[in-house]
């Protein structure tokens, strides 16, 4: 199983580890299903830019971005080069060690879960 480690922009969160994640997933249903606060707006189909997360470590664990990925990053809120879309990260590699910075959610209008 993947190994994660979400860290967070905004320094009140706690550091986060989830050690048993599973090749098939994307990181957005990683965050759902380990209660990590994560904004999405359009039901994780690439169609808008709320699910927005840095990849510091493990790109090679998901497919590579597309155009479609890549013009919603343009959209986001302060984009950089590590910039992927939390759900278009799906992971796999199952050996994987991936950490993750979720930017600040507080600047987004957003689905919460």
């Amino acid at each position: 199983m993947a190994r994660i480690t979400f860290k967070f922009e905004d320094k009140n969160i706690p550091t986060k580890v989830v050690e048993n994640a599973e090749a098939g997933f994307t990181i957005q249903e990683i965050t759902e299903d380990n209660d990590i606060h994560l904004n999405h707006n359009c039901g994780c189909v690439c169609a808008c830019s709320t699910c927005h997360v840095y990849v510091d470590k493990g790109e090679e664990a998901f497919p590579e971005i597309s155009d479609r990925e890549e013009d919603f990053i343009d959209r986001a809120i302060d984009p950089r080069v590590e910039s992927r879309l939390a759900c278009q990260c799906i992971i796999n590699d199952a050996s994987a060690e991936i950490e993750i910075i979720i930017p600040d959610q507080n600047q987004i209008i957003g689905h919460e879960h």
